[in-house]
């Protein structure tokens, strides 16, 4: 290698060198600070592509799951209240059956008759304050029921179907067939009540096993969004997320080789100190 003022090729090339360990030195500490051995487009647009992708699926599962907690809520809240209804018509039995004793006096009838109005009342307070954020299911204000989201599309639903509890309404089908105004203050009211409260007393059971049902498919469907949203969550992690002992022991190699690059273009640039050996005069 020819020795010059001008060109200082070994400089050049330990420069370099040391410019190349700069730079896997950053890339190495920006791994070790952010926790990713991905973290731009610029690192790998594939992979960071992909994971963006799995990002935003695992953001809209989080708004799937507020959609299945909120009905889990209502569903819970709507079973809470059936379940008082139903204790409140067994009760309402017992009134009725007692109605029916020929042998009661008019004081004890009519006892018993404001006994039998008075779970009515308690049975129209329960279904009116069974309500969650706004939503109740058993009064007849939703009668469709309500749709929750159940995938990250956004494209299909889980839906909790509405129970009308109320009284009042009398019609043929109705869950409870008692209107709110009936009464059992004679033998043959009583009669004719008892068979209406039979059968309400076998469709709001049977109501009730249908919310259940619908709670319980909503607590298993929750359970699976948890489930998916982390492992998508986990596989966006072995996309993306650094190994931090393999970069902890590349970091202090680098080191190393950043402190042996510049003490190799310190001698690089004392080389051409050699060329004034060469003219100093003897003597």
């Amino acid at each position: 290698m020819a020795i010059s003022v001008h060109t200082n090729a070994s400089a050049l090339t330990a420069l370099q060198n040391l410019n190349k360990t700069n730079d896997e030195l950053g890339q190495v500490q920006n791994r070790v600070n952010t926790g990713l051995k991905i973290s731009t487009a610029k690192d790998n647009a594939a992979i960071w592509s992909i994971a963006q992708g799995q990002r935003a699926d695992i953001g809209a599962l989080a708004a799937v799951q507020m959609s299945l907690d909120r009905a889990k809520s209502i569903s819970q809240v709507a079973m809470t209240a059936g379940e008082s209804v139903s204790d409140l018509l067994v009760q309402l039995k017992e009134k009725v059956v007692t109605a029916q004793d020929p042998s009661l006096d008019t004081a004890s009838r009519n006892a018993v008759n404001s006994d039998y109005k008075s779970i009515l009342r308690q049975i129209t307070q329960v279904v009116q304050n069974s309500t969650f954020d706004g939503a109740n299911i058993l009064d007849n204000s939703i009668p469709a029921g309500i749709k929750f989201l159940a995938n990250a599309d956004a494209n299909a639903y889980i839906t909790l179907s509405a129970k009308n509890l109320t009284l009042g309404n009398g019609a043929p089908g109705s869950i409870i067939t008692m209107t709110v105004a009936s009464s059992i203050g004679t033998v043959t009211l009583a009669t004719a009540i008892l068979s209406q409260l039979n059968s309400s007393i076998v469709n709001v059971n049977q109501a009730l096993g249908d919310m259940g049902s619908q709670a319980k498919q909503i607590e298993n469907h929750n359970a699976f969004v948890s489930k998916l949203t982390d492992v998508l969550t986990a596989g966006v992690g072995n996309l993306v997320d650094a190994d931090l002992a393999k970069e902890s022991a590349r970091l202090q190699a680098l080191q190393v080789q950043q402190q042996l690059g510049v003490q190799s273009l310190s001698i690089a640039n004392e080389a051409p100190q050699v060329i004034l050996q060469l003219f100093r005069g003897g003597g």
